[in-house]
């Protein structure tokens, strides 16, 4: 298929890299990438182009950046699509600023900073979706009130801020076993410098399994097109990645396919005109039966090339809204898909829900499992090698089993 336009990814990562595969597989064209440094899931690609801007987190760097690539391709609309939180932030606060050559998909500002805020999140929908029982702590302040029984999760309200204060044994989400831990974990924060706030929050039981992947993309007008509900088998098993999903199979999760909690999120996003891709991170609590909210992400996540797999392409939905004015009346994708980051052998070996285990064996057989780093059209031998490696990695990294 032809392209009448250009796109260009902001970011270098896992996640640009899925997203360049899902504009490969429409278009056969190597994807425009930017960002602030080489990694070998793209560098290494022979899918994608890449420019490199070392202080593209610097907003005035960020508009001369990507004005620069615009004026170098004039003549064609340029579909624009970021990669990480950053990036989704610099993308809405700049609207006006980008419009002038770009075409994208992202809520306004305010909404991405509700979601990106922890803090603001939680405060402001606990009484509209279901999320753990949260406490907030300020670090300028510091005033610790809080009533929850141990083991408790901390996690920084401002992820933006929270990465921009670089400490030893710095993690995405602690897990604390007691108030010692706690006071340490805290002064640690504090110490780097992070002044925002943290969010301390009760712990909902249960392994990896428990954990729900849910995305939807809203179109421009703000109707939602489509919904995934997938269940997750296992986490990155480091404390830098937890949270990131390294094995899912969407259409399927042993503790029931909520179709009016869908319904009810689909509704929620309508309410608040939200545009662009939203991921849902979720988890089943069995104490009451409900799937718990613990963040919304106001972009497609790394893992969601899981989509495009079951045939709902991510880079199409984008193109179909924003460059043809096509829309898509609502849908539950129900295709049964597996989706895996590591080999095999760690699935069977790690996953601790023997049912799940089941299916996604039953999957493999039926070829309907995929890496979505492996790409076949991605001729790069070197790629190849660094991802046999990062296999090998992996089998190491869940030998651990205690590991969090």
């Amino acid at each position: 298929m032809k392209s009448d336009f250009e796109i260009l990814i902001i970011g270098t990562d896992i996640n640009a890299y899925t997203v360049a595969r899902c504009y490969h597989e429409i278009y056969g064209k190597k994807a425009n990438l930017i960002g602030k440094e080489e990694m070998k899931f793209t560098s290494l690609s022979t899918i994608t182009n890449i420019e490199y801007e070392k202080n593209l987190w610097d907003t005035e760097v960020f508009k001369k950046t990507l004005k620069s690539f615009a004026l170098r391709h004039k003549g064609k609309k340029i579909l624009l699509i970021g990669t990480n939180d950053f990036y989704v932030r610099l993308i809405s606060e700049n609207k006006d600023y980008l419009k002038e050559w770009y075409v994208f998909n992202y809520p306004n500002i305010n909404i991405v900073n509700d979601f990106l805020k922890k803090d603001s999140f939680y405060e402001n929908y606990k009484d509209i979706l279901d999320v753990p029982k949260t406490y907030m702590y300020s670090c300028k302040t510091k005033v610790l009130d809080m009533d929850l029984m141990y083991p408790i999760i901390i996690k920084p309200g401002n992820g933006v801020s929270y990465y921009k204060h670089k400490f030893e044994g710095q993690s995405k989400v602690y897990r604390v076993k007691d108030e010692i831990e706690l006071h340490e974990i805290i002064k640690k924060i504090e110490d780097s410098g992070y002044e925002d706030m943290l969010i301390l929050q009760e712990f909902v039981p249960g392994d990896d399994h428990y954990l729900t992947d849910c995305i939807f993309y809203c179109n421009q007008d703000g109707k939602a097109e489509f919904a995934s509900f997938a269940q997750i088998g296992l986490q990155e098993h480091t404390h830098t990645g937890v949270g990131n999903c390294t094995v899912l199979v969407n259409g399927y999760n042993e503790h029931g396919i909520n179709e009016e909690l869908i319904y009810k999120l689909k509704d929620f996003l309508e309410s608040i005109h939200y545009t662009g891709f939203a991921e849902f991170d979720l988890k089943y609590d069995e104490r009451d039966g409900k799937y718990k909210i613990f963040e919304i992400n106001p972009r497609q996540a790394r893992c969601s090339y899981y989509l495009s797999f079951c045939g709902y392409n991510l880079v199409k939905y984008l193109v179909d809204d924003l460059i043809y004015d096509k829309t898509h009346k609502f849908e539950i994708i129900k295709e049964k898909r597996a989706l895996s980051f590591v080999p095999k052998i760690v699935i069977y070996n790690s996953v601790k829900s023997e049912k799940l285990k089941k299916e996604i064996k039953k999957l493999v057989k039926e070829k309907k499992l995929c890496d979505p780093l492996n790409y076949k059209k991605d001729k790069c031998f070197k790629r190849k090698i660094y991802l046999f490696l990062r296999s090998v990695n992996y089998i190491k990294k869940y030998k651990s089993k205690e590991w969090w």
